[in-house]
Formats: C-alpha cells, sequence, structure tokens
C-alpha cells in the first residue's frame, strides 16, 4: 500500500508514526513505513533539510516509494542484531522483500560519503513492485531538476544532489522518476541513492556490490552489538535499544541527537511540535549512561570531548559554561523558525526546525554531565587532568548559581519557576564531583562543594515536601506533582524505602499513573505555558519501573516494565509519549525512551535477582 491508497482526510494519509523502522549510517537516518516507503530522510546528516518529508506533509514533503504493485501484507523485522531493514510483501502469487540499510564506513569519520542501499528480491513465486523516488530537496521549498545519465537518475537542487542507482529501467515523470517491475524467485533489483558533487563523482551499484556492502553493513552492526555485557531476561528489547542510542551517534562529532525527526506532534492538531535533532546535554549524558551499564564505552569519551570541544568554543552566557544544546557539529545558534509551507503531520502545525529551548536556562543539565563523566571515571577509564579541571569548573558555577528558578528538564515556555528536579540535579554534579576526587585524590575546594551539597539536600527536604499531598513536589512554592521526583533514589539523593520517598512514590502512583503509564505532570494544575494536554511520557514510566523496584515491590515493578513493552511497536521502536489509545506520539525513535528502558531492565534484573 502507497500513499496513493489512502483517502483524502489528513489523517488517512499518513502512516502511524508506529508504523515505521529506522535505517542509519551514524551520521544520519532514514524512516521506512510498513508499506515500503521512505518518508523521512535528511542528507546529509540528521539537522540537514529534509529529502523525504512526506511524514510532515503527504503532498509536498516527498517520498521514496517501493512496493508490491497487488495487494499484499506486509510484515516487518530486523535483520538479527543489526539495524538492517527488512519488510515483507506476501501476495497470492509470491513474496517479496525489501532490504533497507545505510552502509556504515567504520574505517574512516569522513562524512560526505553517503548511500541508501534498498535491495528488493522474491523469495517465492513471483511479485510485480512499482517504485516512484520523488524527491523535495530543504523540506519541500526548494526546486530541482532530473535528468537521466547512464542508466542513473540525477536530482539536482541548489543546495544538494542525489544521483539514484537501479539495476531496472527508470523513467522520468517531472520531477520524479518511477518504474514497475517483476521479480521471479532468486531474482534481486537495487536501488541506491547517493549524495553526488562537491567532489563526490556518482557511482554506480551493481547487485554484486550491494551484497557486500549488505554483508559488511551486518558485520559492522553485530560486531558492535558484541560488546554488549547485558545478559538479562529482556535481552532482544535491551539490545534493540542500545541500538537505536548507536543510530542517533554523529559518528564525526560523538554527538548524540535527541531524536532523528522534527515536529511529530505530542498530541495530534496540538502546538507541542518540536525539533529534537539536536544534542541536548540532558539526553546525550543519560546515553551516556546507558551505554557504559552495557559495556559500551567508546561513546562516552566521544561524547565528552564533543562537550569539552563545544563548551571551550561557546560564549559563557547567563546559562553557564553549557548551554541546554548543541548542534551536532557543536554549533551553538539553533535558531527556530516555521516551515507554514507544510501541513504538519495528520494537520498537526506548526512544522517547526531549530529549537528557541537553546536559551533557556536548565540547571539539572550540569547534574546529568558529571554523572555521565563520574560513571565513565569509573566504569570506563579515569578521566584526563584536563577533563578534571573541566568538572571543577562547571561545579563551581553551580554553586555560584544553583538557587535561582529555570525553565526546568520539560523545558516550559510559562515562566521560570524553583523546580525540585533542577535542585536534585545541582546537588548531584556537586556530589558526584566530590566523589571522584575523594576516590582519586583529585584536587578541589571540598569545603565549599560540601556546605553547597548540604544547603541544597537540607532546601529540597523542607521546602520541597508538602505535608498536605504528603509527597515531594515540582516546584520549591507549589503543591503539584511531578513525575521527575521519581529521580530521587535513582540519583542516590534518598533511600527508595524512606517513609517520605514511599509516601510520595503512593501519592504519584494515584494521580500520575494510568494502567503502568506515567503522565509528567498535570499542566491544568501547572500551567506550561502551552495549548492542550499531552500523553504519558515514557521515560517517566520506566523510571516508575526503577523507582518501584528499588522500593520493594518487585512484582509491581515487573508487571509495569512487561506492560510498557506492549507499547513498543513492531520493530521494538518507542516514541516520546503515549496516547490515550496506546498509540505512539511524538518525535521517533525517542533517546529518552530507551536510554530509560535500558536502566529499567538492568536494575529490574539485578532486584529480581
Amino acid at each position: 500500500m502507497t500513499t496513493e491508497d489512502f483517502g483524502t482526510a489528513p489523517h488517512a494519509r499518513y502512516l502511524p508514526i508506529s508504523d515505521h523502522g529506522l535505517i542509519g549510517d551514524l551520521r544520519t537516518t532514514a524512516l521506512v513505513g510498513t508499506n515500503g516507503t521512505i518518508d523521512w530522510y535528511c542528507c546529509p546528516r540528521f539537522d540537514a533539510p529534509s529529502v523525504f518529508a512526506s511524514l510532515l506533509d503527504s503532498d509536498k514533503g516527498g517520498s521514496f516509494e517501493l512496493a508490491a504493485n497487488v495487494p499484499a501484507r506486509t510484515k516487518q523485522f530486523y535483520f538479527p542484531d543489526t539495524n538492517v531493514l527488512i519488510t515483507r510483501f506476501y501476495s497470492e502469487d509470491g513474496l517479496g522483500e525489501i532490504q533497507d540499510f545505510m552502509p556504515v564506513a567504520d574505517e574512516s569519520l569522513e562524512p560526505d560519503r553517503h548511500r541508501l542501499i534498498r535491495r528488493v528480491s522474491c523469495v517465492r513465486g513471483s511479485l510485480p513492485f512499482r517504485v516512484r523516488v520523488a524527491p523535495r530537496f530543504d523540506y519541500g521549498a526548494q526546486p530541482h531538476t532530473v535528468r537521466l545519465v547512464n542508466g542513473q537518475a540525477v536530482f539536482e537542487s541548489a543546495s544538494l544532489s542525489l544521483a539514484l542507482t537501479a539495476t531496472v529501467p527508470l523513467e522520468v515523470d517531472g520531477m520524479d522518476v518511477w518504474a514497475e517491475f517483476k521479480v521471479e524467485e532468486g531474482d534481486c533489483v537495487v536501488f541506491a541513492l547517493d549524495r553526488v558533487g562537491e567532489g563526490i563523482a556518482p557511482r554506480s551499484c551493481v547487485s554484486t556490490e550491494a551484497e557486500e556492502q549488505f554483508t559488511a553493513t551486518v558485520a559492522f552492526w553485530r560486531r558492535w552489538l558484541s560488546a554488549s555485557r547485558y545478559r538479562g531476561r529482556w535481552r532482544e528489547m535491551v539490545h534493540r535499544s542500545a541500538l537505536v542510542l548507536k543510530l542517533l551517534t554523529y559518528a564525526p562529532s560523538g554527538g548524540i541527537v535527541a531524536a532523528p525527526t522534527t515536529s511529530l506532534p505530542e498530541v495530534v492538531g496540538g502546538e507541542r511540535n518540536w525539533d529534537y535533532r539536536y544534542v541536548w546535554v540532558r539526553d546525550a549524558a543519560f546515553c551516556v549512561y546507558a551505554l557504559l551499564r552495557l559495556g559500551f564505552t567508546e561513546e562516552a569519551d566521544a561524547f565528552i570531548r564533543f562537550l569539552t570541544r563545544s563548551a571551550a568554543t561557546g560564549a559563557p552566557g547567563e546559562s553557564g559554561p553549557l548551554q541546554v544544546m548543541y548542534g551536532i557539529d557543536g554549533r551553538c545558534q539553533l535558531p527556530e523558525r516555521q516551515l507554514d509551507h507544510l501541513e504538519g503531520f495528520e494537520g498537526s502545525c506548526p512544522v517547526r526546525v531549530g529549537n528557541a529551548a537553546v536559551g533557556q536556562l536548565q540547571l539539572d543539565i550540569y547534574g546529568a554531565l558529571i554523572d555521565a563523566i563520574y560513571l565513565y571515571d569509573h566504569w570506563g577509564k579515569p578521566i584526563s587532568s584536563g577533563s578534571w579541571d573541566y568538572v571543577g569548573t562547571l561545579v563551581d558555577w553551580v554553586c555560584d548559581n544553583w538557587d535561582q528558578p529555570d525553565e526546568g528538564i520539560w523545558e516550559t515556555r510559562g515562566g521560570r519557576k524553583n523546580f525540585l528536579y533542577s535542585r536534585l540535579m545541582c546537588w548531584v554534579a556537586i556530589e558526584r564531583a566530590m566523589r571522584m576526587a575523594t576516590r582519586r585524590g583529585l584536587p578541589a575546594d571540598m569545603a565549599r562543594w560540601q556546605h553547597t551539597r548540604d544547603t541544597i539536600y537540607r532546601q529540597i527536604m523542607t521546602r520541597g515536601w508538602s505535608p498536605r499531598l504528603e509527597a515531594f513536589v515540582q516546584d520549591l512554592a507549589g503543591e503539584v506533582l511531578d513525575a521527575s521526583v521519581l529521580m530521587m533514589p535513582l540519583a542516590k539523593f534518598i533511600s527508595p524505602t524512606d517513609p517520605k520517598w514511599l509516601s510520595t512514590l503512593t501519592a504519584l502512583g494515584n494521580h500520575l499513573v494510568s494502567d503502568s503509564l506515567v503522565y509528567r505532570y498535570d499542566p491544568e494544575a501547572s500551567p506550561d505555558g502551552l495549548q492542550g494536554a499531552e500523553g504519558t511520557f515514557s521515560i517517566c514510566s520506566f523510571w516508575y519501573v526503577e523507582a518501584l523496584a528499588r522500593a520493594g515491590r518487585v512484582d509491581e515493578a515487573r508487571l509495569a516494565f512487561e506492560k510498557m513493552l506492549t507499547y513498543a511497536n513492531h520493530v521494538g521502536l518507542f516514541a516520546e509519549e503515549i496516547g490515550v489509545a496506546g498509540e505512539q506520539r511524538g518525535n521517533f525513535p525517542q533517546a529518552f525512551t530507551h536510554l530509560a528502558l535500558i536502566s529499567a531492565a538492568f536494575n529490574l534484573d539485578r532486584a529480581l535477582g
């Protein structure tokens, strides 16, 4: 089924967000629908303007359609232990499949060579296929030409050129190319889309070369995953999450994007649509933590080097030595703008690129980063003297600035508050630095650090506690529950069996949990400056699992975890949120969700023994 089979209503012209698998080459990614259509692809990197974006506008966005040309059922899965995606078509006359992958040049960090390969084969009988390649450059705003040269279709725009190689004849139709062909049992047809120009010459892709690159790509992913130390009960889901986190890594710099998409809505028809194709300090630091738990240390080393370089080149501002986020190349400026010519997923607008949250003050990022550095120093290798000097600069800044309102972890646009979570993570920043200094005998202003750490602790325990709710609350002046406090025992701020914490856990369960799914907070009780409601937040649901397990409620934790796994899509991917009907909402797939799954599985395994 292609987009031509859909009706005219906006919601009928879009595959559900969850009906996609992800492929990539550690520089960019593509989303492949269960109907065989690539409807999201940015080239040459995550944050570049889109080439295919029918996920955000089914008419103007552009797509790479490839599907059986007869009625067929489809199934999609990953080649085991890899990021190679298989989409199968089952018809009365035959069974065919598409193998989608991007070769990973693991021997080089040169970011300019890109290739997307689609191999069509017939497994049984025979099957007719059709293909239409319709790029729309610069989010559908930039015109292009197409011409056939020696059997290749060359698409040229002002900013980017692509060449399509096919082992079947192609025909031009306006700005697109198309073909119809039939594969018999044992046949294989190859399509390869390459970036060309700027010193990159067009290159054909015959079947033998595609087979070699398929074999090399499978070997790369299996070799990387073999380093995992996880041997627990949920190995398949944990390893799929690890593969997702690796896909979201930009190899040339070591940055890790929060998600590979922009403007997939938290609520269909609402305005909560954001661009997540950047390196959030918080998200990436949590990714480092998750990967370290599994034994992947190179990613942690690369990210710390990325952040040290990025912070060193940026001008210190109100937010201190760190920004909330950076571009994948370390750039500091990420201006937000709206693409009014795109209708958005299922009519959800605005479509945004860039992110204005880059200028926010979010104090919690210092705790997330220094905790990741602490874990790397403990589980990976001892940090260098230069890295320790960098940690000292961050901690000194936290000591000077922790006691001020900020926008908080949820990046609210309703004004700054004294968020408890921000205080908590400032405490983490100082406490973890003190641990490193003590264990390794590193120089530190321990008296000042300890005084500040203890002051933060006392403030949280007194002003962050609501006697009326019998729970820790969202901000120091409020009476609103917030799922971010689930991090209190996870960060070792409070014992997971402390009476105050157990009371908080009960309150959260009564007011923010719906059948194991957890809402961040109640927007009506705590206005966040945006219209509309939102779904349950999947990272919070996995935090809840971990908090239950640490509190000794292991049976509840396991049931909640197993329920959460049922909300994954058909290939084990999660978006940011889950809607009322169990649908994936928000940018997809989401690093936050997958890293929390890894942590919850690891700690639940340990609790179960």
